[in-house]
Parts: C-alpha cells; structure tokens; sequence
C-alpha cells in the first residue's frame, strides 16, 4: 500500500490545489479528489492550517498544502451511524464499533463528525464535544454552531450530565460484587466508575453490567474493568487472551445513556438506547458448529 505526503509552497501565481498537486504526484485526478475529498488535504494560511475539500480552490502565493496520501487508510469504509435526534444546533448520534470519533492528518471520512456533516440536512459544521473509543459504540452529541460547541463543552467538563454505559465483563460470578465503586487512578490521573449488575450468564460466566462515570479518563472503564478482575468480553488491548479467544466479538462496551440540561434551551433531555448488549455471546466452539452447519 502506498504512503508519502507532499509539501508545496505556492511560489508563483494563484493556481488551483488540484493544478499544484497534479505536478507533484503521480496520482490521477480520480485518485487525488477520492483522497481530498476523505480529508488528505491541508491548507496553511499564516497561523491557520486547516482541512480542504475543494480541489478548485486557488492557492495564493506563500500559502503551502500538505497532502497526506495513505492509501490503506483511504481505502477504509466507514461503518453506518443512525442519527438518534437533530436539535440543529446539536444532533445526537448511535456511533457503532470501529467508528472513529476524530479523524487524523490522513483522513476523517471514517469519523461520526464526517458521517454527521455528509448526512444532515444542508451539510452544517460540525464540531466534536465529547469521545467515544473507535471500539465503543453508543450515544454521542454532535454541535453544529460554535456556541452550541462551548455549551456542550463546558458541561461535559463540569460533569454535569449523567452518562451511562452497558458492559458485559468475564470472569467468576461468584467473586464479582453486585454493586461496586471504583477510583483506581487511570493513566495517574483520578478516575471513578460505579458498575452495577443487571444480568449473569451462570454457564458462561458472564455478567451485564451498567456503569456510571463521574471522570471521562481514556479508557477509564475498560481499565477498571481488569482492575475488577473481570475484563471486558472483546477487549483486546485490556483483555485475556483466553477470554477473547473463547468469545470472538467485538468490544462490549456501548454508552447507553446521556441525560443533561440543554445547556441552550435548558430543556431536560434523557437519551436512552434499548438493550443494546446481552449475554447471549457464542463462544467459538458454538460458532464453529454453526459455521459447519451451514
């Protein structure tokens, strides 16, 4: 798979991105406005080095592109989200597995933000307030106006607004309390997540658990999960390479809930997804029979 990026200093009279970059690479133009079109492409004005999609777009002199071509990346498709409620100054989004909340110098095409902006009515900006991993999937708010942006901002940092997740964790049932609080600092930072029983799987050892958070630390659940003792099913960066191998499926782990005050119109808001996870995960011995068996 082909990678490189290129730098260009516009030293001559105003031309075209696409003009610029087609002296540069050996790219056609269906593979260079694929590319700008999924994000590859940057523009540095002065101080501002921003994303730019429009491949006539003139380059003034002294302005510079940086185009970053990864051909792997590119070539990813972006799974489909589902718009759960468009407020128009914010949307709320279901953001499934292997989505990613924000994109990277190579591409954004495969982001809830790029998805938001490419599906909502009259193509609004749009602005990321809050994360989820690319393996979780769940609830996620989307602002479209820079002041909607602040609002949502500064209540996720206030903490306040409740976010609820559902996770279903392995391990022995009998050793797993009902209801647990834990401030194990994550990444020495402090973190603290409470979990509570739903459901268990007594034949699988598996139990739902849903989780509150009161900190938003990066893989803040995931990691008190295994400090449990009881690792998420489908984590493979802080899960049991048994466990994972039994059960071959994505992360467990989905935000359910986000309840807040509309920063904007003060309006209480509840957003809630139906049973989004259970525990009736085939192991792969069951995969397997049922692989044969078709």
């Amino acid at each position: 798979m082909s990678t490189f990026e290129i730098h260009i200093t516009n030293s001559e009279l105003p031309m075209s991105a696409l003009t610029l970059l087609q002296s540069r690479t050996s790219l056609n133009n269906a593979e260079l406005k694929s590319a700008i079109a999924k994000g590859a492409l940057w523009l540095e004005k002065g101080k501002s080095v921003q994303r730019l999609r429009r491949v006539k777009k003139l380059i003034n002199t002294n302005e510079t592109l940086h185009f970053y071509y990864n051909e792997d990346v590119l070539s990813q498709a972006p799974p489909e989200a589902k718009l759960i409620d468009d407020q128009q100054s914010y949307s709320v989004w279901y953001k499934p597995y292997g989505m990613l909340s924000q994109g990277s110098k190579w591409s954004d095409h495969c982001t809830i933000t790029r998805w938001a902006q490419l599906h909502l009515p009259n193509e609004r900006a749009c602005f990321l307030v809050h994360r989820l991993d690319r393996a979780t999937s769940g609830l996620i708010i989307i602002a479209h106006t820079k002041n909607a942006a602040r609002a949502f901002s500064k209540l996720f940092e206030q903490h306040e607004l409740t976010k609820s997740y559902h996770a279903v964790l392995a391990g022995n049932i009998d050793k797993l309390p009902f209801e647990v609080s834990v401030s194990e600092p994550v990444n020495d930072k402090h973190a603290v997540s409470h979990f509570k029983q739903l459901a268990t799987n007594i034949a699988q050892t598996l139990s739902l658990y849903e989780v509150t958070i009161e900190t938003g630390r990066k893989h803040q659940i995931r990691q008190h999960a295994k400090w449990l003792g009881s690792p998420i099913v489908g984590d493979r960066l802080y899960g049991e390479d048994s466990i994972n191998q039994n059960y071959p499926v994505n992360l467990q782990l989905c935000a359910v809930r986000l309840a807040f005050g509309c920063p904007l119109s003060g309006q209480p808001k509840d957003y809630r997804l139906p049973k989004a996870l259970d525990l009736s995960i085939q192991t792969a011995e069951q995969n397997a029979i049922t692989s044969n068996s078709n």
